[in-house]
């Protein structure tokens, strides 16, 4: 990892050295995006960190390569597949023998009006969005027990507080992961594992790139920042819920959306 990667984070703003030192972190849907930009910021400030990615193989290799391959791990994985999910777990337990935290971010998208939305695509958003992050979080709870110290980051969205026209499934998984984020808390808070939730909005992405200048000017107009977010702005509140300066703060949903949902 290069001296400027290691001692800087997307931003320019200077990383926390060493804050995250000693921890090996998962990162769903870490090649591109939101995750890209938390796998970053972990490896910045000292974790080892294993992501995954589906398709875009090219840039997970290339990613890795950045990071180092002593402190980053890609691997292929399908979220919504057990088997895929076991087999990401136990490679890196093979290779770096713990799991101290796990950011939930692999997500799709395939939006229309309900009207035209087959089951299909309601049932294939919640799959990946919702019920990977279940197959994920299940899948580390153990090493995590043992260790007695865990975080586990679900990258929720701001449409899972007040909904989207269009988007009624990934709505819909996303209203989901912010219920199960507190339902796991509660569960797992006497083990010193700590459940919390990120809501994004208006995120500067491949996704939002696709908007067009009116959708665009229509999102702006809600923000009271005026301005959309970057993934190193989602990327430095994980870091933070990931270290022990988040210690006492679990079960929680925190917005990163320049004001858009202020009440």
């Amino acid at each position: 990892m290069s001296t400027e990667t290691a001692e800087t984070v997307e931003s320019g703003a200077p990383a926390h050295r060493g804050r995250l030192a000693g921890r090996v972190a998962i990162v769903t849907g870490g090649s591109r995006g939101i995750g890209r930009a938390i796998v970053e910021r972990f490896a910045a400030e000292g974790a080892r960190v294993a992501f995954t990615y589906n398709s875009s193989a090219d840039a997970a290799t290339a990613m890795v390569r950045e990071l180092g391959e002593e402190n980053a791990m890609a691997v292929k994985c399908d979220v919504s597949s057990a088997e895929e999910i076991a087999s990401l777990v136990e490679k890196v337990l093979t290779a770096w023998g713990k799991i101290h935290i796990l950011v939930n971010n692999a997500g799709i998208t395939k939006d229309t009006l309900v009207m035209r939305m087959s089951q299909q695509d309601f049932e294939d958003v919640l799959r990946t969005n919702l019920t990977g992050a279940f197959l994920a979080t299940k899948a580390v709870m153990r090493p995590m027990m043992g260790e007695r110290w865990g975080r586990i980051i679900n990258i929720a969205s701001v449409v899972g507080l007040i909904g989207n026209p269009g988007q009624a499934n990934y709505v819909a998984s996303k209203a989901g992961l912010i219920g199960m984020t507190k339902s796991i808390a509660h569960e797992v808070a006497s083990r010193n594992i700590l459940v919390n939730c990120i809501a994004p909005g208006f995120i500067q992405s491949d996704m939002t790139a696709k908007l067009n200048e009116a959708q665009q000017t229509g999102l702006l107009g809600m923000i009271p920042l005026k301005r959309q977010g970057q993934g190193a702005d989602v990327a430095a509140l994980a870091a933070f819920l990931a270290s022990d300066d988040a210690s006492y703060i679990t079960g929680q949903v925190i917005a990163v959306d320049g004001g858009m949902t202020m009440v």
